[in-house]
């Protein structure tokens, strides 16, 4: 089905999240964070989440629903692109309050931002997993194999540009949520 690969990807995003809301406790809690859990957390939301699989949203799955008879200037497909907006945001604040961070140790707006992120995909996440991912299967049930061909396409290009794949991304969010327990413990 359409979503299938949309669906994956937002299995390994909700990883991250649970991992962000880890770091952002120990944050809170004074503990100092490594640069090697915060650049994953950024390289992941900056290059998956926003570039790969926004990506394949905006470039494959709303154009379908668009031909599909869904409008793009209002409606479910309208709110999603002001979300991935919004994540984009988010996501450069995150790096600007990172980098504060590792170059003053000062940790609040960092907090702050990597909050709001954390919020906003949650609940994006889960208007796409209850809302949007039934009205597409529903609608392109038809055009499913073309769909999927054109996400897998999208997400084999965008990762390539990045000079990653599917696999480092996997094995980031492996890494990242063993690396964020060890700095619980």
């Amino acid at each position: 089905m359409s979503t299938a690969s949309l669906r994956r990807d937002h299995d390994l995003i909700e990883k991250v999240i649970k991992a962000m809301e880890v770091t952002i406790q120990l944050l809170e809690s004074g503990k100092q964070i490594p640069d090697s859990i915060l650049n994953p957390v950024l390289d992941f939301s900056k290059n998956f989440t926003d570039v790969c699989h926004h990506s394949k949203e905006e470039n494959a799955l709303f154009p379908a629903l668009e031909q599909a008879g869904m409008p793009r200037n209002m409606g479910p497909i309208a709110i999603m692109l002001m979300d991935h907006e919004r994540s984009r945001e988010l996501g450069r604040s995150m790096e600007k309050y990172a980098d504060e961070y590792f170059n003053t140790g000062s940790s609040a707006n960092l907090i702050d931002y990597m909050k709001q992120y954390v919020e906003h995909i949650t609940e994006h996440l889960w208007k796409e997993n209850n809302r949007l991912f039934l009205m597409a299967e529903a609608r392109l049930q038809y055009v499913s194999e073309k769909v999927d061909k054109e996400l897998t396409k999208i997400e084999e290009s965008k990762l390539k540009e990045a000079g990653k794949s599917r696999e480092h991304y996997e094995k980031l969010v492996e890494n990242l949520t063993q690396d964020v327990l060890n700095q619980k413990n």
